[in-house]
């Protein structure tokens, strides 16, 4: 298992009339936790699109628990549990400043040739780099 974590703070516009951050970010921020997480592996998502991958995202679930609020210092867990195949799963928790969890999600992507559009096995690069976080 890997997880990897990184900071963002809650800006106005995210936020509705309430003061909350408007339920439709939290994916958002998933995104950022996600594509943070591939960058430090070295495989930032400009480097996959130019090896003829695309991730699309084929599932997302998200859990609320507690609001965030403008100005917050918002941590994003994220998680991968599994080695990748031909898809890959992260996992998300989202803490405050007071390390109260706020969120949890969940997204699945599939590795997809940008020529056929068939799904296709994760790069062996990635795998290579993902392997040692994980046991048999």
């Amino acid at each position: 298992m890997f997880t990897f974590e990184t900071i963002l703070r809650v800006r106005y516009g995210e936020t509705d009339k309430m003061g909350y951050v408007y339920y439709g970010n939290y994916p958002l921020y998933y995104e950022v936790g996600r594509t943070e997480l591939m960058r430090h592996f070295g495989f930032p998502y400009k480097k996959i699109e130019a090896m003829g991958i695309m991730l699309p995202v084929r599932n997302l679930n998200v859990k609320y628990y507690k609001p965030a609020v403008y100005d917050d210092l918002l941590t994003v867990k994220t998680i991968i549990k599994e080695l990748p195949k031909a898809k890959i799963t992260f996992y998300y928790e989202i803490y405050n400043e007071n390390q109260e969890l706020l969120n949890q999600g969940e997204t699945t992507l599939v590795f997809v040739d940008e020529n056929s559009r068939k799904p296709r096995r994760a790069p062996d690069e990635l795998i290579k780099q993902l392997k040692p976080y994980f046991t048999d």
